[in-house]
């Protein structure tokens, strides 16, 4: 299991940029994103798998097209139950709080790629312990305490 993109975004609804590396600050998410703050939702992830589904699908999407924080290799988040804890690259510590997510109006995402799948395939996670993250870094399940 491995991070295989990062993204970043200053403003909620739209697609996040892609970056090499990555902050993210305990109990507040990742540094310069919109979607940072004191909330259950301050980091996104997204399986790269699920995206190169609707890649073959013809959606015309990349990294960061559905605004997640953090594209996964080697994760079925579907599976992932609320509570469960990650250990990040070296020294981030992250626990799922949400699996999926209401929209309530289309965003400029879904018209951009034609589809959204962050709603049915998104997980949220709040930070317990911040660090630097970069591409490739290893994700390890952390059994329970």
């Amino acid at each position: 299991m491995r991070i295989v993109s990062l993204a970043v975004s200053r403003k909620k609804g739209v697609r996040k940029e892609p970056v090499d590396r990555i902050v993210l600050i305990q109990n507040h998410g990742v540094k310069g994103d919109a979607h940072a703050g004191a909330w259950h939702r301050q980091v996104s992830f997204l399986a790269a798998e699920s995206i190169a589904r609707v890649q073959e699908a013809g959606l015309n999407v990349s990294f960061g097209d559905f605004a997640e924080n953090i594209a996964t290799e080697g994760i079925d988040w579907q599976s992932i139950p609320v509570g469960t804890r990650f250990r990040l690259g070296e020294s981030a510590l992250v626990e799922v709080t949400q699996i999926g997510k209401e929209c309530h109006t289309r965003c400029a995402i879904y018209y951009q790629a034609g589809d959204c799948i962050m709603p049915k395939e998104g997980v949220f996670a709040r930070v317990l312990e911040g660090g630097v993250l970069k591409r490739g870094d290893p994700i390890q399940r952390v059994e329970d305490p």
